[in-house]
């Protein structure tokens, strides 16, 4: 693994930064905030921090609605703060990506107001701009154009109208943003997390987007709408290839790109020749059922159809999506994680799943997410995944000293940092033990994934590279079975505490229970593996 790029082998954690830690008080998290956990993420194992976005920015969309792309926001701290975090990480050997937001700015960005001052201004055509508006509509609901009273004409935004989207065909739109790609890789950042990247390119004549014979009551406005001319533009390809090119000039630096795409389309993110982006985020197990047969088919496809060369990467929650501990089940949470680090490639994880933390009650009054605020009670607010991480069982649970800008966990008094690290048993020193196993046994990185097969409850998996062999058992269902297997230890199980236990034809899983199984060198010879192995129910 010593050859591989640091990103290849990397487990990367996604921090939300209003929610991480509080520094001063405020209620709201900062930069020192995370600087003053660095020890937990270090005891935690991981490679890179992902730090969603800290410019300057009036957040309407809590800082996905960037004012400056060159500043720090005064509420997480100053550039001197970013500075010596960024120094810090690097001294103990963690890596720090930034959240950049291409496809739109703020309204309040100067950009935008030279835009917007009259239809001659240098900068009208950095914005999408029409006399009259097509049929295209927002993520976030209603139309996606908004009337500007000084020109009379109307701009487009795929979110809030507070966040015009720009107009990537402009080659000085292209210059600003890798100039502020550069600004930041000079600083010695590690790489990027790339905002929508599939929405930055739309049809050039503004053509309307045909009905969704799928949509009905409880959707968003926007999936009214097949969104095939203002997402997901072939011509956006050569914008990507751009942007790696910027990044490839730094080296050992990394491109990721948020993209909600079905899995064919997704792959041809990696670009002409693997020149697009590096990691094109699999969300794939995010967005799949949680049965073993689902599971299976997700894991399969994808690395069927990965391009030659390209690497694969995976994904359990973020910021958007609800958290995996609530979308499975506490239980089940464990199995997950152990899913999750036992995949080829390199693996995101958010703030919060090491502790087993799901989703946070928000009451109307408590709402500040702008997605629920529009559409309300569709299930499109974000906030119940963004709540304040728990450290401890003070009152405010070690996040700050004020009053949170989002409600705590109610069982924060228990399910928190510091009482699981204080219990071996728990999933924080599982996802704590898995991560140390992927470090030094590199069958479970970049080793050969095969025989993916669901049998009823019971999802199952080798991982290999020649020197070691490894078998994956994993039951996704609420009943015990029993699983066929070649003879090995179990190297590490979801409950922690069958390490070393041998086992030979068979081995016994409880309900949401998985083992790690290190299969003996004579069981994983030819004609000695595990294919067709099945399970038993008990």
């Amino acid at each position: 693994m010593q050859e591989l790029p640091w990103w290849q082998s990397a487990v990367i954690y996604e921090i939300y930064p209003r929610s991480f830690q509080d520094s001063n008080a405020d209620g709201i998290g900062d930069l020192n905030g995370i600087l003053q956990r660095f020890d937990y993420l270090v005891r935690l194992g991981i490679d890179a921090l992902w730090i969603s976005p800290i410019y300057r920015s009036p957040m309407a969309d809590f800082g996905y609605d960037v004012a400056d792309y060159c500043s720090i926001d005064p509420i997480f701290g100053t550039m001197a703060d970013f500075d010596r975090l960024l120094q810090e990480a690097h001294r103990r050997g963690l890596r720090v990506i930034l959240d950049f937001v291409p496809n739109h700015t703020s309204n309040q960005h100067p950009w935008f107001s030279d835009s917007r001052s009259s239809r001659q201004s240098p900068k009208r055509d950095w914005y999408l701009w029409r006399d009259e508006p097509n049929n295209w509509m927002s993520n976030f609901g209603g139309s996606a154009w908004e009337r500007d009273e000084a020109t009379g004409e109307y701009y487009y935004h795929s979110f809030l109208k507070e966040q015009p989207d720009l107009n990537w065909r402009n080659p000085a739109v292209r210059t600003g943003m890798f100039d502020a790609l550069r600004f930041w890789l000079e600083k010695g950042v590690d790489g990027f997390r790339v905002d929508v990247m599939w929405l930055m390119i739309k049809d050039d004549q503004y053509r309307d987007n045909p009905s969704n014979p799928d949509y009905g009551p409880g959707q968003s406005s926007g999936n009214s709408l097949l969104t095939i001319y203002n997402s997901n533009r072939s011509e956006v390809h050569a914008v990507v290839a751009e942007m790696r090119s910027v990044v490839d000039n730094y080296p050992g630096r990394v491109l990721i790109g948020e993209i909600y795409l079905p899995v064919k389309e997704l792959m041809t993110y990696y670009g002409e020749d693997g020149k697009g982006a590096n990691l094109p985020f699999n969300f794939l197990l995010l967005q799949s059922a949680w049965n073993a047969q689902a599971v299976a088919q997700v894991i399969s496809e994808y690395m069927s159809v990965l391009p030659a060369g390209a690497w694969p990467n995976w994904v359990l929650g973020n910021h958007d999506n609800a958290r995996i501990a609530t979308r499975v089940g506490v239980q089940q949470a464990r199995v997950a994680a152990m899913l999750l680090l036992t995949l080829p490639g390199t693996l995101t994880m958010y703030y919060g799943e090491e502790i087993g933390l799901t989703n946070v009650t928000i009451s109307p009054e408590e709402v500040k997410d702008p997605a629920e605020k529009n559409q309300p009670g569709i299930g499109l607010g974000r906030d119940p995944e963004r709540s304040p991480m728990p450290w401890d069982d003070s009152p405010l649970a070690g996040f700050t000293n004020g009053q949170p800008w989002l409600p705590l966990s109610a069982d924060h008094a228990s399910i928190n940092v510091e009482a699981l690290e204080q219990d071996e048993g728990s999933i924080f020193h599982l996802y704590r033990k898995m991560i140390a196993l992927r470090r030094i046994h590199p069958a479970l990185v970049a080793g050969a994934i095969g025989s993916v097969i669901a049998d009823e409850n019971l999802l199952r998996y080798e991982r290999s590279n020649g020197a070691e062999h490894f078998l994956v058992l994993l039951n996704l269902g609420r009943n015990p079975i029993e699983a066929a297997t070649a003879g090995g230890i179990i190297v590490v199980d979801t409950g922690l505490h069958r390490q070393a236990e041998r086992v030979e034809n068979m081995v016994r899983l409880h309900d949401a229970e998985g083992v790690l199984i290190r299969i003996d060198i004579q069981a994983s010879e030819p004609g000695a593996g595990c294919d067709g192995l099945t399970a038993k129910p008990r």
